[in-house]
């Protein structure tokens, strides 16, 4: 068992010093763990896209929670959750992501997320297909 499947923190900073060997014409090529190492470059991608998608359906959710029970005393609390999710999306957000993310996806787990009443009040209809815009849940407030 290698120390990628025991320490990942060791691996990788011992992977990062090769490469770094390797990129200053040093041959390290023999002792560079490659498999592992194409895995965890694909993989960092793949994280920051579901950070971002977490970040909007929760955006979304709260703003869902604004809708279908305006006059909760939390409305406030909600209001301001759904701007600083807004807000590190937007900051975590590019580019390459924009054809990846699945909008109508993500406001369909963001409807599951509803609770089915809040204070003992039944939530207001709200709108069964997304009628958000990414460029809209990601524009600055």
């Amino acid at each position: 068992m290698s120390s990628y499947d025991t320490d990942i923190l060791d691996w990788s900073e011992r992977q990062a010093a090769l490469l770094r060997r390797l990129a200053d014409g040093e041959r390290v090529n023999d002792a560079v763990d490659w498999t592992n190492v194409i895995e965890e470059v694909e993989s960092v991608g793949r994280s920051e896209l579901a950070a971002v998608e977490s970040l909007l359906t929760q955006a979304i959710s709260h703003t869902l929670k604004l809708m279908a029970w305006p006059n909760v005393p939390a409305v406030r609390g909600w209001a301001k959750e759904a701007r600083v999710f807004r807000r590190q999306a937007r900051r975590k957000f590019t580019e390459a992501m924009r054809q990846r993310i699945d909008l109508a996806g993500l406001y369909a787990d963001a409807l599951d997320l509803l609770p089915d009443e809040i204070d003992g009040k039944q939530p207001l209809p709200v709108p069964p297909l997304c009628p958000f815009t990414l460029d809209g849940l990601l524009a600055e407030d």
